[in-house]
């Protein structure tokens, strides 16, 4: 049996002054000074937590279903993963409108730093008109929200499907983690956002010759959705020498998003569009995911070589970036469409993977 490899990890638990430090820097705001004596006590609590290692404070046993029904389940991530399967069956019903996920990936908005809405934003709201004049339900996440509003968070990903596959929990189980404040993890309702849509359709600046930070937080968030263990009682919570057993002993890394559509737009004004539209594209079919024809799939540049002040300018000029978006919404529609009716071609859709990973 192969060992899970150890040394890497800092001195645990951290020094009592240092969390102290860290702690108390949540209350730097001068208005917090009149209840010094109530911080102290939480910090004691917010301590003991910490060195006891109470990442789920509040467990009920599994039940039925489960590999282990005794085994000490999250409350929170079983509310999770429950709304994840109502969702499955909502997005499975052919009775039910179809549902496009349309992501704004910029950080960049006028609640923030910035003060100005980014042209990825504009874009979207070009691409929903054009799939709700469909009869399409859009459902609009903006992950600009990570900069704007208040303790929400994606957290990033740990890497436990390193580690072996059935460690990484689908739902991720990783957050919250109530020992180290590591809360407010938005993850739990984006899964249920894609499990919900028939079709995705992401929206990107290039940042540095990739998409935005809080794009790729998400992404390396859904790794759970391709392969994931849905049971996390089968490996003990987060067991990594049981884990790798469970792999070795056969897995079928389940594809938790397969078959739905996706369109993609990145935009940038200098660099890197292909790579980034290259980066996504791959990411999403390796998913399982089926893209909506040429069409579906955009790069260019807006504003080439412009200065940034101008940038929103140089979209209003730009006409015909505005209609190639919106040829990416209506070939998604269709593609919904047939999708829904069985008509959509899908010539692999009955081949087997001789390597299941």
């Amino acid at each position: 049996m192969t060992k899970p490899r150890k040394g890497q990890a800092p001195h645990w638990p951290m020094e009592r002054a240092e969390f102290r430090r860290r702690f108390e820097r949540n209350f730097y705001d001068p208005a917090f000074g009149k209840e010094k004596d109530a911080i102290a006590r939480l910090e004691a609590i917010a301590w003991e937590a910490y060195a006891d290692d109470r990442k789920a404070p509040r467990t009920a046993k599994a039940g039925p279903g489960f590999a282990d029904p005794d085994y000490d389940l999250s409350i929170e991530w079983r509310e999770t993963r429950d709304r994840l399967l109502e969702a499955g069956k909502r997005q499975a019903d052919p009775g039910t409108r179809s549902r496009v996920l349309v992501i704004v990936g910029s950080s960049r908005n006028d609640g923030s730093c910035p003060g100005e809405i980014s042209k990825t934003f504009r874009l979207a709201k070009v691409a929903q008109e054009t799939l709700e004049a469909r009869q399409l339900e859009v459902d609009l996440l903006d992950l600009s929200r990570l900069t704007s509003d208040f303790s929400l968070r994606i957290y990033p990903c740990k890497g436990c499907v390193s580690t072996a596959q059935p460690l990484c929990h689908w739902p991720c189980s990783c957050y919250p983690n109530h020992a180290f404040n590591q809360v407010n993890d938005w993850m739990a309702e984006i899964y249920e956002r894609w499990v919900a849509a028939h079709a995705i359709v992401l929206l990107t600046p290039v940042n540095w010759y990739h998409t935005s930070s809080s794009m790729k937080l998400m992404i390396d968030r859904l790794v759970c959705a391709d392969g994931g263990n849905p049971d996390p009682t089968l490996t003990h919570g987060k067991d990594p020498e049981l884990a790798k057993r469970v792999e070795l002993d056969g897995w079928n890394y389940p594809k938790h998003l397969a078959g739905r559509v996706f369109g993609v737009v990145v935009h940038g004004d200098v660099a890197g569009i292909e790579e980034t539209r290259y980066a996504l594209t791959d990411w999403l079919e390796w998913m399982g995911l089926v893209h909506a024809g040429p069409h579906s799939r955009l790069d260019r540049f807006i504003g080439y070589y412009e200065p940034y002040a101008t940038s929103h300018e140089a979209l209003d000029r730009d006409l015909d970036v505005q209609e190639e978006v919106r040829n990416v919404a209506r070939a998604v529609a269709n593609a919904v469409e047939e999708l829904r009716a069985g008509r959509l071609s899908m010539p692999d859709r009955d081949l087997k993977r001789p390597r299941m990973k």
